[in-house]
């Protein structure tokens, strides 16, 4: 049986991407593992262990190709597959997601986003149209959205995922500050901005206690 990779090394991967993404409009042609090292925060050691479970891609004495290394990360995160997504709770924030470019920056195709209020239904945002709540199970299925983002009231959170997941949905970004529970199978990930504050407010208090750099989040490119 194939051995899992670490939540870890998952975790890294997309601040690999983005750091990669950022070399490579600056027009760096290649980089070696310790200039890597010295822009993300994370040990050349540790870059190199974390690539190296999916085959590597640098070259002794050359270092990696940003362009090619970029374009295999993006593949190892599945970004190149197609994607349909929706965003179920059309208030400020799930507005707010769907205006950003955050889902066409990744090739993903926003279909629909869904809600209760009457004022809201029949609008179009960023291109989709709001649909009635009631809508959503025949729009997942029809429109094959694979992805559901929920931005809804946490009151209303874990129905909402059950019928989308029930309709065919296989992963959930959560935003709804709740926890939820889902079948085998199904991939939640959790965006909990209040625990991202809270932890900002407590760094500020507390200097000694933050690792900012060393996780990769201190970071600033030259």
């Amino acid at each position: 049986m194939e051995k899992a990779i670490s939540g870890a090394v998952i975790r890294r991967l997309p601040k690999y991407l983005r750091y990669l993404i950022a070399l490579h409009e600056q027009g760096v042609e290649r980089i070696s593992s310790q200039k890597l090292s010295d822009i993300t925060g994370f040990t050349a050691s540790q870059i190199r262990q974390d690539l190296n479970h999916f085959g590597g891609f640098g070259q002794q004495g050359y270092g990696y190709n940003v362009e090619s290394l970029r374009e295999q990360i993006t593949r190892i995160i599945g970004l190149h597959q197609e994607h349909h997504v929706a965003i179920a709770g059309a208030g400020h924030l799930g507005v707010a997601l769907a205006n950003s470019d955050l889902f066409k920056e990744n090739h993903l195709h926003l279909e629909a986003l869904f809600d209760v209020n009457e004022a809201m239904i029949g609008k179009t945002i960023a291109g989709a149209p709001v649909l009635s709540v009631d809508a959503m199970e025949k729009t997942i299925a029809e429109k094959q959205i694979d992805i559901l983002t929920i931005t809804t009231p946490r009151r209303v959170a874990q129905s909402v995922a059950d019928r989308a997941v029930e309709a065919g949905v296989s992963g959930i970004w959560n935003y709804a500050q709740t926890d939820l529970h889902l079948p085998h199978g199904v991939v939640l990930e959790n965006v909990y901005l209040n625990e991202s504050l809270y932890s900002l407010i407590y760094y500020m208090g507390n200097w000694k206690d933050y690792k900012g750099f060393e996780t990769g989040s201190g970071a600033v490119l030259q």
